[in-house]
């Protein structure tokens, strides 16, 4: 899984070297347009819809694994 998020991240953001230590601070192309972006991939990629408060605790990589492990995506 952690691949694949990795995988929509660098598609999302048009970074290949795009890694887990990603974040909305270290990552220039992550802003408001980008994040709704990476929601939409998300929930595409692992079929799943991503509510309101977790969209808004996806501030970096491991925040986007942990939600995604939460709702039973391993």
């Amino acid at each position: 899984m952690e691949e694949r998020v990795l995988s929509v991240l660098r598609t999302v953001f048009k970074d290949n070297t795009i890694d887990a230590t990603c974040s909305q601070k270290n990552c220039a192309a992550w802003d408001s347009m980008n994040h709704l972006n990476l929601v939409v991939e998300l929930e595409i990629e692992f079929g799943v819809s991503l509510e309101p408060e977790e969209i808004a605790r996806m501030v970096d990589y491991t925040a986007v694994c942990e939600i995604l492990k939460a709702k039973g995506i391993c």
